[in-house]
């Protein structure tokens, strides 16, 4: 019996037998796209036998072309995932394996990709590893994967402060990128900024180990900055971009599956719900799905290879919606009440998402921090006390299973342990006075920069 070019096929695999839609194997495969397309008898039988495989990698791999998101916690789950993503050659599988890789099971999904040589997951697991605790490496079983991990560089904590730009006779080293250096206990000079470059209510943001700064500001009018920012750390050197078509500040960049997405921000002293997508291969800005509603300086997170951002409406409440690229559409997840509180700071590590708010009656100077766990749907409150800087919100960035977070008087490193944040150590406050974006960079080897030095406040 022959089956047509269409519809479903059936796929026996480790002696059971699936149903799966053809269409979405060819276009997501690359083993089935060349057996469909081969012409052979086989391609055209009723059903596909493929002895080599287990039956729950295939079932693992069905449920995510579907869009699911299957929990993998066993070791063999997440052994038969590798081996079926490498041997069907999905992208899509692989993807959704570098998107779950966590402090657990790095270096099982490290070794594995390297034995079965899936380059990619290989690649993301020895930089979760490098970012991780020291024990991890030594806990590989292949030479080569430690060799490799060995060979990468770790994230360091990167901060941008507030600047307008400014002619080159009031240049001065206070327009500076900087960067933690853990070993010696200070804030270094890492590039100084580009002249026209405004980081004043700009959107910043990280892709591909790059630094992007868009849609700041110069001037009492708020004159939108036109142009865009990249700093590439490896050459250590700035290039010019387009900016989004709308022009905005106070926009949220998120660096998100190979694009850049400018969500809302103002224009004119109005909030916009415009949302705008740049790929950096292409070099030019699409429109893609609007927010909700309008809205400015959005708190933005990823966790599990999904983008998130915060959203205030009325009743005191913190909305949480989340962008779905395949849909390109924005989806409600959760709702935070909390009284005269509102979500000003997000981040998150692996399943949870963690909302750091202002204290009641518009408490600026301290903050809350409520965790919501997106398996789960479950709100939880995150016990202790946190402090914004002088004249500064409070911001956070997350390096394997330690929050960073930074003001004037210190840099504090927090572990985080299920809903729990425990302040691991201390070091060294940001020198200089004003609101700052921290991101993540992994910086080349080489000698440090100079000390930032502390500058009076205006």
């Amino acid at each position: 019996m022959l089956r047509g070019p269409e519809g479903p096929v059936q796929v026996w695999v480790g002696g059971q037998l699936f149903q799966a839609d053809q269409a979405l194997l060819v276009e997501h495969c690359g083993f089935f796209r060349g057996l469909f397309r081969s012409g052979m008898r086989e391609a055209r039988a009723a059903e596909v036998r493929l002895g080599v495989l287990s039956a729950g990698g295939f079932r693992t791999m069905l449920q995510v072309l579907r869009g699911e998101r299957p929990t993998l916690a066993a070791d063999d789950e997440l052994l038969q995932a590798v081996e079926c993503a490498a041997f069907l050659q999905a992208p899509a599988l692989a993807r959704f394996l570098e998107h779950s890789l966590t402090s657990d099971n790095c270096v099982l999904l490290c070794d594995a990709a390297a034995t079965f040589g899936l380059r990619d997951v290989f690649h993301s697991a020895a930089l979760f590893i490098r970012d991780g605790a020291r024990e991890l490496a030594a806990e590989l079983a292949l030479p080569e994967a430690r060799a490799y991990v060995a060979a990468q560089r770790p994230s360091s904590y990167v901060a941008v402060s507030t600047h307008a730009p400014a002619p080159g006779f009031l240049e001065d080293e206070s327009r500076t990128l900087c960067y933690l250096d853990e070993e010696e206990d200070a804030w270094r000079t890492l590039a100084a900024l580009p002249l026209e470059a405004s980081t004043l209510l700009a959107g910043v943001a990280t892709l591909g180990n790059k630094l992007y700064i868009v849609g700041g500001v110069r001037g009492p009018n708020k004159e939108v900055v036109d142009l865009g920012f990249c700093y590439d750390p490896d050459g250590g050197t700035w290039r010019e971009f387009p900016s989004p078509h709308q022009p905005r500040y106070d926009t949220a960049l998120a660096g998100f599956d190979g694009r850049l997405y400018a969500i809302g921000g103002e224009f004119q002293r109005t909030p916009m719900s415009s949302v705008e997508c740049y790929d950096p291969a292409v070099g030019c800005w699409s429109f893609v799905a609007d927010l909700p509603q309008p809205a400015a300086g959005v708190p933005r997170a990823q966790a599990c290879g999904r983008l998130f951002v915060c959203l205030w409406r009325p009743a005191d409440t913190t909305a949480v919606v989340e962008y779905t690229a395949r849909g390109d559409m924005w989806l409600p997840v959760a709702e935070l009440r909390r009284s005269q509180s509102y979500g000003h700071c997000m981040v998150a590590h692996r399943d949870s998402l963690y909302v750091v708010r202002n204290g009641p009656s518009d408490d600026f100077l301290h903050c809350a921090i409520d965790c919501l766990n997106l398996t789960t749907g479950q709100w939880t409150a995150v016990p202790g006390q946190f402090v914004n800087s002088k004249g500064a919100l409070f911001t956070a960035v997350v390096r394997g299973d330690v929050v960073y977070t930074v003001n004037r008087v210190f840099t504090l490193l927090y572990a985080i342990e299920g809903s729990t944040w425990r302040l691991l150590r201390e070091k060294s406050g940001f020198p200089r006075p004003g609101s700052l974006q921290t991101v993540l960079l992994r910086l080349p080897p080489g000698a440090p920069g100079p000390v930032a030095l502390p500058l009076p406040e205006l």
